[in-house]
């Protein structure tokens, strides 16, 4: 609705009334008055009839009403500088009379009179500016023809440009809206060519939309008959040169003529529908020529490679007829692809798939993904037409959409089946690697218990029982007992023969024969029998979980992102649901990997490590259950490190997961099974540390000799060199050895020998940890083993150099805090050193509690002193010094 200001507010009923004019009566009405002329004549009214029929560009109005502003301030400009220049020569001409006025009244009256001028003038564009106007007229009909491209968008001139169009295009129009009959409209006699009268009838159908007079719908329906008439006539032409083959004649030229009618969808399906490629796809390939080629039972992909192919070279023709026929800005070949995507691509891909999933899922997997990268190296194999030639990227980006439709009804189906497929198959790896194990030690057990007669264990059972019971007390070292435990001799093949008769018999040559990797007689005893069991087990706890099985899962895990990153890239809503099946299958990896496999191998491992008794083991240079265990555990760094780069490789590099969000669910998942592979770890090695410490103290209970710390003991003596009384002539001549004892150095070997173990397969946190938990436990066994020996002076030597032997590995630890610890027993075998003489000085020593670092009290270290050899004999000194008890006068 157009509103003028100038008139009253009945202005807009007329305003509304103009709009449903014929423009022969809205001229009559601007005729009225000055009024309903400027009425009639607003630019808007015919600027709003151009827009009807889109020939009007806004853009380039306001550029060209710019450029004519620029124009008339120039124009302005140069006229002010000629008045100026004029007004000087003036002037000049005056001669010397240099008076001026400043005030003339009657310049000032002319200038009061002036309209004052608000700058709007200069919004009205020039007259000289109006374009010369070229009215197409019946007697030139080929100025007909482009009456509408030529319409120009001028501000203040779009009644002029409408006024032209209409004055060419409406005859026509009307007349045709009232003919008869397809021979009755005068456009069909003045154009007899079918390109020239396309033409004529799309501007008739574009001014038609300008059209808003009474009856303009029946007059619209009238031109579209026509047309459509003229479509049908045209349409007919282009199929007889389709059937007939004339490519370059009446095929090219009639598809010209429905283009410049209506843009030629009509003849596009025509071409579209009728080629034989969408009737005839049995000659291109049988869906089941797939399966069972060249054996029964295998799938084979070379038959959909073929029907590829020639399905490549088919289309290829095709693009080559299209470009003959139709212009570049015509799209022909994505449509024609659509058709064929669905008409043969469907119908060829949905048997195939559809029989392998009844067949086999691993099947059908292995054919979706092989037919879709099938299809994708198909879409790069086409030509693209003269109208993609530009953009290139565009074409192959529109073909794999294409092709991609064809897979939206089966990518839900295969992504499904893909992870269960996935999770299945890990599982079933997983149980069939058990069951290897569980039969391997069921064997096992059966070859140890073959050689067992039932009714002689059952008679013979109390008094194994009673040799078991006593047998460890047997070799706990007694200061009592002199030479109560002897070094084992090279086995001989009498020893052989005399360790048989124990019931420890079979478990040490199981162990060794285990250890070997050999296999040895049965045992004979049940007892044995059950030893030799529990070896085989620790020497088991490397399989409790296994790489080749971490490595199968992980490439079964790899095999699937493959096939399901084909989808993945194709974007859109099947490419987000794909990149999230990718991180369902990373999840199924690592559920089936860590709680499934490797945490019921550590808590197994654990069990075994409780189990571990290293009373029944002979070889004591190593505990061979941690060393598996620490075995284990650089298995399960190896794995978590697998798990790494599988996921930096497979997942962050082939762009399907974001490492940065942390709310994503692979990135949950991987965290939970670190964080459960860290406390399975912990757990293990605080079981180990038991075991470890366990060893430890049979070691100090059944190689540290009472002599060692004792030396007068070898000779029945009850002091040492300084300690006075009996035979100490032959006391005097015995050899010390200033070095550690041989129980300390298999003691460090041990300990270092298993820590060194953890280095580059843990984090160095952990390590620390565990190296100053082994630190502080190897402290409090030496505390123990301290307390259960007797020591002398002379034997103090032997002691302060297995301190300083302790305390040189615990430096190598570079562990600060178990320095002083260390510290404090090097300082407190000092007690042993000195003479009894010195009673007074050894209670000094014993109540500085300062010299132990705070280790000790003095109590503690008090009830160390009493481990002297020579105790009792210095007790009433050191207490009256330290207590001022005891008897005053001896």
């Amino acid at each position: 609705m157009f509103y003028c200001p100038f008139f009253p507010p009945f202005a807009e009923i007329f305003a509304t009334i103009l709009e449903y004019l014929p423009v022969a009566d809205l001229l009559r009405f601007a005729r009225v008055s000055r009024r309903m002329q400027e009425m009639v004549y607003d630019d808007t009214r015919w600027v709003y009839r151009l827009r009807l029929m889109g020939v009007w560009n806004e853009t380039e109005a306001r550029k060209r009403f710019e450029e004519a502003m620029k124009r008339r301030r120039a124009t302005m400009a140069a006229a002010a500088k000629a008045q100026e220049s004029a007004l000087s020569a003036a002037t000049a001409a005056a001669g010397g009379d240099r008076s001026s006025t400043i005030f003339d009244a009657t310049e000032e009256e002319t200038r009061a009179r002036r309209p004052v001028s608000d700058g709007l003038d200069m919004m009205a564009p020039l007259k000289a500016e109006l374009p010369p106007l070229q009215r197409a007229s019946l007697r030139d009909p080929a100025s007909l023809l482009l009456v509408l491209p030529s319409v120009k968008s001028v501000r203040g001139f779009a009644r002029q440009e409408y006024g032209r169009v209409y004055g060419a295009l409406a005859p026509l129009y009307f007349d045709l809206a009232k003919a008869k009959t397809h021979t009755d409209p005068v456009v069909f006699r003045i154009f007899r060519d079918p390109e020239q009268q396309a033409r004529m009838l799309a501007q008739m159908r574009v001014f038609a939309l300008s059209d808003t007079a009474y009856g303009f719908g029946e007059r619209r329906e009238r031109l579209n008959l026509m047309a459509g008439i003229f479509e049908n006539a045209a349409l007919r032409e282009f199929e007889g040169g389709y059937e007939s083959g004339d490519i370059d004649g009446r095929m090219k030229r009639y598809a010209n003529v429905l283009i410049l009618l209506n843009g030629g969808q009509a003849c596009v399906q025509l071409f579209v529908q009728k080629h034989p490629v969408t009737f005839e796809r049995e000659k291109l390939g049988n869906p089941m020529d797939s399966f069972d080629k060249p054996t029964p039972g295998q799938f084979s992909l070379a038959p959909s490679a073929t029907f590829f192919d020639r399905l490549s070279k088919v289309i290829n023709e095709q693009a080559s007829v299209i470009d003959r026929v139709f212009p570049p800005h015509v799209n022909v070949m994505l449509p024609f692809l659509e058709r064929v995507s669905e008409d043969v691509i469907a119908e060829y891909i949905t048997p195939i798939l559809e029989e392998a999933h009844e067949r086999d899922t691993e099947m059908y997997l292995k054919a979706v993904a092989g037919i879709y990268t099938q299809c994708i190296n198909f879409a790069r194999t086409l030509t693209p037409t003269k109208g993609y030639s530009a953009d290139t990227d565009l074409w192959a980006q529109d073909v794999r959409a294409v092709v991609g439709r064809v897979w939206e009804s089966h990518v839900d189906l295969y992504l499904s089946d893909e992870l269960e497929w996935f999770r299945k198959r890990g599982e079933t790896e997983v149980e069939r690697w058990e069951k290897k194990i569980l039969d391997a030690d069921a064997a096992t057990e059966s070859f140890f218990m073959s050689n067992i007669n039932r009714e002689a264990d059952k008679r013979d059972f109390l008094s194994t029982f009673k040799k078991v019971i006593l047998m460890p007390v047997s070799v706990i070292p007694s200061p009592f007992a002199r030479n109560s435990v002897q070094v084992l001799p090279p086995k001989t093949e009498a020893a052989t023969a005399a360790v048989e008769t124990s019931p420890y018999a079979g478990t040490t040559t199981t162990m060794e024969a285990a250890s070997a990797g050999t296999v040895g007689p049965p045992p004979t005893t049940e007892l044995a029998a059950k030893a030799a069991i529990m070896n085989s087990r620790l020497e088991g706890i490397r399989s409790l979980f296994s790489l080749e099985v971490a490595l199968s899962l992980v490439h079964n895990a790899k095999e699937s992102l493959e096939r399901a990153a084909l989808f993945a890239r194709s974007g859109g809503q099947t490419g987000e649901e794909a990149k999230e099946q990718c991180e369902a299958i990373f999840i199924a990896l690592l559920q089936v990997l860590g709680p499934r496999h490797v945490k019921a191998g550590f808590d197994k491992a654990v069990e075994h490590l409780k189990a571990y008794d290293p009373r029944t083991v002979t070889q004591h240079n190593r505990v061979a259950p941690l060393v598996t265990f620490l075995e284990l555990v650089n298995v399960g760094d190896l794995i978590q490190q697998m798990i790494d780069v599988f996921y930096e490789q497979e997942l962050v590099a082939g762009k399907l997961t974001d490492r940065n969000d942390f709310l994503n669910p692979a990135a949950k998942e991987k965290k939970r099974f670190e964080q459960m592979l860290d406390e399975r770890v912990a757990a293990g090695l605080n079981m180990g540390i038991d075991v470890l410490m366990d060893e430890v103290d049979h070691i100090f209970a059944t190689t540290q000799q009472p002599a060692d710390f004792n030396p007068g003991v070898l000779n029945g003596v009850g002091g040492g060199v300084g300690g006075g009384g009996g035979v100490g002539g032959e006391a005097a001549m015995v050899d010390f050895d200033i070095g550690p004892s041989r129980t300390a150095v298999q003691v460090v070997e041990v300990v270092s020998g298993h820590t060194k173990l953890l280095v580059g397969s843990t984090d160095k946190n952990v390590l620390d940890v565990f190296n100053q938990e082994v630190g502080v436990r190897l402290f409090a066994s030496l505390c123990k083993h301290i307390k259960r020996q007797r020591i002398s002076v002379d034997g103090a030597i032997k002691l302060i150099s297995d301190m300083n032997h302790y305390h040189a590995y615990i430096t190598t630890l570079k562990i600060k805090a178990l320095d002083a610890y260390f510290n404090a027993l090097r300082e407190l075998s000092q007690i042993y050193l000195i003479d009894p003489g010195h009673a007074r000085q050894m209670a000094t020593v014993i109540a500085d509690p300062a010299r132990f670092g705070g280790i000790f009290r003095v109590e503690e270290v008090y009830e160390y002193a009493t481990r002297r050899e020579d105790w009792y004999r210095v007790k009433k000194e050191v207490e009256r010094a330290m207590y001022g008890i005891g008897c005053v006068v001896c």
